[in-house]
């Protein structure tokens, strides 16, 4: 392509916000922790290998009678609050700066479950209500 010759409208996106297209046959909740599936389509958090944690649903986005790509669903990243896993495998303050990891679309995990288990992102914060993730 050739070097602009007039003004272009160059599009832009802050990295905060996305809109991933929503899996056939599926329900994604607003305030789910979505992830991408290895198809790259949106799903709700699951314990999976597979998936790659994207972001928290702004809205809720039904395909359940869609096919795949059908609609999309708003995510945004940053830090969100998440319930924390069983005391087995709760996540803790000196876990901040480490992995967590996806048990299902509202909560995380300090271990991958051998090896059951995404990343979800990193572990921002801990508090009485939950762990802070950030999907950066």
């Amino acid at each position: 392509m050739a070097a602009l010759a007039k003004d272009r409208n160059t599009l832009r996106r802050d990295g905060k916000q996305m809109e991933p297209p929503v899996a056939a046959a599926t329900l994604i909740y607003a305030g789910a922790l979505v992830a991408i599936n290895a198809a790259g389509y949106a799903v709700p958090g699951a314990t999976s290998t597979t998936l790659k944690a994207a972001g928290v649903a702004e809205a809720r986005a039904d395909n359940t009678g869609g096919a795949a790509g059908a609609i999309r669903v708003p995510l945004r990243k940053g830090w969100h609050q998440f319930a924390n896993s069983a005391s087995g495998d709760a996540i803790t303050l000196a876990d901040v700066g480490a992995d967590c990891f996806i048990v299902d679309d509202q909560t995380v995990a300090k271990t991958n479950g051998s090896n059951t288990r995404s990343v979800a992102g990193q572990v921002a914060d801990v508090d009485a209500d939950g762990v802070w993730v950030n999907f950066a």
